[in-house]
């Protein structure tokens, strides 16, 4: 029987040598107490674990910190110095702030995040943080996105900002482009500045997993030596709560990842008010974190602690510290040393007695962990040590520290404004050599108070760039330094250009084929990263196992059940594919951290992450919108998409809308095709968009590939002589001409339903005597957004010559209405309706998805072939081009509102 992660009845081999153990544990707790026999208890399970003896460890300790003050390490630094250099820092991130909210402009902004942080950000700054110039490039670190004033603060003294930039926080487009601040860490509106951005809660967490994971992915396969990278993560309390920021933690401690580090600032804060009042956060956490193997240290008291906790013989001070909720710790912050007497300590007289030498003031002094500089060295450096697991601090804090406006107030994240008496304390505090007249002449001249700078050649500034010279440079940073790649030539593609002949290929396998002979490339192909959440049988992967083989940084340990099959599951330390298990949100952070790798790494790294379409998009967009801020490149493959392909499967996998989501991110350019031979054509366009040079962009262009692809398998034809490669790249091309005389009409559809399209040409022709053109339209969002940006480009150049959409063009002269179809809902092919040059109607798969076979399901969302053809009819008529009773007659012969009408018919394969 296992007990809480015990084993209670196995045998005792030898009773006197374990009565011998319990007496004289009995004998220890008789004689120096319940707390001697709990540490020593604690230390032998701490020991156990060291020693690899299985024991699992506490889900939870006291509440105090986790390093006792012998043993802290040395602290190298000068603490005077840094406390100055964080006093300037705290300062300038308050002011510019308060100085964007003055009046007439309020743009808003956060003060009270980096004061609470302020200690934690210095002693990595100062100690710890690696920069590119450091052996290895330099470390990862997520910086939380609140907290960016004060990492602009820095910047500004390091002098690589300026005060007028200070002054345009928030302010990127008014001044001119590039003379202001973004709010929040954003790589893509400031690329030599951000690494990662942030702000988004909760995807830090994940995020810096991943990356930790894919720093040794790149170890592992000999592409990076990332031995001396360290990610650093900084998160709040409050963000805790996002289930992305738990939901992979288990995973950084199954592959050991001893390479990441996560910071959480506990302020016991949220937005609007406490994170658990009633509770006690960063227990809560700490169980969570034991829980899944990981390293916890907690940074929760102030040195001025360590000599009443040396003084608590019995342990009343620590089980005052477990019972206390943090709401009342949070009174405690904002009330004076009396109250705290009275309600903290006044409830027992040894612990009245244990602080009758201190005064009030003293008690209201008391500090939290977070902000006590040694306590937070002592804390970076035993995670930076800790061999085998990732560690995560837990270190309390009080939102707004410093500020007495601000201190510990619920409505501290709204607080943005500070008065000239707020900024007056708040100096005094700081020991700034700012007088009132400076203040006040500030405020008269620019409404707001003034930064400060102690000038370049001070002691201080003099420190900090040392500092930063020894670690390697200035961070954050982000610099390019990724060798051009060669690209594989057109041979490549000659394969999906020939057709499939007689035989029927989904798209899906199409675009698989041609990632196989990109893997095979002596140049690029150990550069590609394929990535699937528990798909790679499903898209026709597995015959990738043997030869690529799934990573895993443990190799594979055991015998696999299919082990004597060909397509068997192997598991290797050098594997090429990552295997994400049933987590799109981890793929994604894979498929973050791989095509950013030529940033962060400055190697090429070429996602290929595939997956099905409606858990794109629509599950982790948040994710992708962070990637494309990222500046991170690649591809994503949305397969078994469409709502009526994934037959049998369902409403919630049945996908007719992530081409809508994909259009509203401006980094992604999203392909719908028909053929394999415009497959071909567009993922060797995107490798060299993205992984190519040229003279507009020499390393290449920020940009993702969101191809949707098909479970079904259809003719797939020999790319034509004539093929019109510009039409398939800007959006839409056109594939047949209609023979013979009789009314015209224009056939436009995409992916999956051009079959539908040309079937109906053929019934036009041979049953109703109307001859279709067919077009296949690969992109309507890319000829959407070529139109509304043609009409932007003539807004903004009034007097020259007009220019006209794309489509507008390719479909001027065509006869007859136009008619569009898709296996996704109407409005994607309507993003072009405007553009259209004629009369224009579209059928989609509108309203939510359900089980059934592909011919019923489309009878029933009427985009069947037959039901093209009444809708065709219909628009004739409505021209006057041909009798309305056409059209009654050929809805009776298709009864296409009749889902039982084809029943009978037969459907191949392409399941899930």
């Amino acid at each position: 029987m296992i007990h809480e992660g015990l084993p209670t009845q196995l045998p005792d081999i030898d009773p006197d040598e374990t009565h011998d153990w319990i007496d004289s544990f009995d004998s220890m707790v008789d004689e120096r107490g319940r707390e001697r026999a709990r540490y020593v208890m604690l230390r032998l399970l701490e020991r156990a674990r060291e020693m690899n003896v299985g024991v699992p460890a506490l889900r939870s300790t006291d509440y105090i910190n986790t390093i006792p003050p012998e043993r802290e390490p040395w602290f190298p630094g000068d603490e005077e110095a840094e406390r100055r250099i964080r006093a300037f820092i705290r300062w300038n991130a308050a002011v510019m702030v308060s100085s964007a909210n003055r009046k007439g402009l309020e743009v808003g902004g956060h003060i009270a995040t980096y004061q609470s942080s302020a200690s934690l950000y210095e002693v990595g700054f100062n100690h710890f943080f690696q920069g590119k110039d450091a052996p290895g490039g330099g470390d990862q670190i997520y910086i939380q996105g609140h907290a960016s004033p004060g990492i602009y603060s820095r910047a500004y003294l390091e002098g690589r900002l300026s005060e007028q930039q200070l002054y345009r926080f928030r302010q990127e487009v008014q001044h001119g482009t590039g003379q202001g601040l973004p709010s929040y860490p954003h790589p893509r509106l400031m690329p030599d500045f951000w690494e990662f951005p942030t702000v988004s809660m909760g995807l830090t967490g994940i995020n810096s997993i991943y990356q930790a994971r894919f720093n040794r992915y790149l170890q592992n396969r000999g592409i990076k030596d990332t031995d001396n990278q360290h990610v650093w993560a900084f998160l709040g309390d409050g963000e805790m709560a996002e289930p992305e920021s738990l939901g992979a933690i288990r995973v950084a401690a199954r592959e050991e990842l001893d390479n990441l580090t996560w910071v959480i600032n506990c302020n016991l804060q949220q937005l609007d008010g406490p994170v658990t009042g009633n509770g006690k956060i960063i227990q809560e956490l700490e169980a969570n974190f034991r829980g899944a193997g990981w390293n916890v240290i907690k940074v929760v008291w102030g040195r001025e602690w360590d000599q009443l906790l040396a003084r608590d013989v019995d342990g009343v001070l620590v089980n005052k510290m477990n019972a206390t909720p943090d709401g009342d710790f949070q009174t405690y912050s904002v009330e004076d040393g009396g109250y705290v007497r009275e309600s903290f300590f006044g409830g027992d007289p040894r612990l009245r007695a244990m602080v009758e030498h201190m005064s009030d003031q003293q008690i209201q002094k008391l500090p939290r962990g977070g902000h006590d500089y040694r306590k937070v060295y002592a804390a970076f450096d035993a995670a930076k040590k800790h061999v085998g697991q990732p560690t995560v601090i837990l270190a309390k804090t009080i939102k707004g520290w410093t500020i007495d406006a601000l201190e510990g107030k619920n409505a501290t994240h709204q607080m943005k404004k500070l008065t000239p008496e707020d900024l007056k304390k708040f100096r005094d505090r700081l020991y700034l050599p700012i007088s009132d007249r400076d203040l006040e002449r500030s405020y008269e001249e620019t409404g707001a108070a003034p930064f400060f700078h102690p000038g370049e050649k001070s002691p201080e500034i003099d420190y900090m760039m040392e500092r930063r010279r020894q670690l390697g440079g200035s961070v954050p940073r982000r610099v390019l330094r990724a060798k051009p790649l060669t690209l594989p030539a057109d041979k490549v593609y000659a394969d999906l250009k020939k057709g499939s002949g007689k035989n029927s290929v989904a798209s899906t396998m199409a675009v698989v084929r041609l990632l196989k002979d990109w893997m095979k490339d002596p140049e690029i192909g150990k550069r590609l990263v394929p990535i699937a959440p528990d798909e790679y049988r499903t898209f026709g992967m597995d015959a990738m196992f043997p030869s690529a083989k799934v990573y895993n940084p443990g190799g594979q340990r055991y015998e696999s059940v299919d082990r004597k099959l060909l397509l068997s599951y192997k598991e290797s330390t050098q594997g090429q594919m990552l295997h994400e298990g049933i987590s799109e949100a981890g793929a994604m952070a894979s498929a973050t951290a791989a095509g950013s790798a030529y940033s962060t790494h400055g190697e090429h790294m070429i996602p290929f992450y595939i997956f099905y379409s409606m858990f794109g998009f629509q599950r982790t967009g948040d994710s992708i919108w962070a990637m494309a801020d990222q500046l991170a490149r690649g591809f994503l493959i949305g397969a078994t998409a469409g709502r009526t392909t994934l037959t049998g499967e369902g409403l919630q996998h049945a996908d007719g809308h992530s081409p809508l989501l994909a259009t509203t991110n401006p980094a992604i350019k999203h392909y719908d095709p028909a053929f394999a031979y415009e497959i071909s054509h567009i993922m060797q366009t995107g490798l060299e968009q993205m992984y190519g040079s040229t003279e507009e962009h020499p390393d290449g262009e920020n940009v993702i590939y969101y191809l949707t692809v098909y479970n079904e398998p259809v003719p797939q034809p020999a790319e034509p002589e004539d093929v019109d490669v510009e039409g398939i790249l800007k959006g839409i091309h056109k594939v047949s001409t209609g023979e013979g005389d009789g009314p015209r009409v224009q056939l436009l559809a995409s992916g999956v339903g051009f079959p539908w399209a040309q079937e109906a040409a053929r019934i036009l022709r041979e049953d109703w005597g109307v001859v279709a053109d067919t077009w296949s339209v690969t992109s309507w969002n890319e000829l959407a957004r070529d139109a509304v940006a043609s009409e932007q480009w003539n807004l903004m150049h009034p007097g020259e010559p007009q220019r006209t959409a794309y489509v507008a063009d390719k479909l001027a002269g065509s006869q007859g209405p136009f008619l569009a179809v898709s296996d996704f809902m109407a409005a994607v092919p309507l993003q072009i309706a405007r553009w259209v040059p004629g009369d224009y109607c579209v059928l989609g798969a509108d309203g939510f998805g359900f089980a059934d076979t592909r011919p019923a399901a489309r009878r029933f969302f009427n985009i069947d072939a037959e039901s093209v053809v009444v809708r065709t009819l219909q628009a004739l008529a409505d021209a006057g081009e041909i009798d309305p009773a056409q059209v009654e007659k050929a809805f009776a012969q298709y009864r296409i509102d009749d889902p039982t009408a084809v029943a009978g018919r037969k459907q191949e394969g392409g399941d899930a």
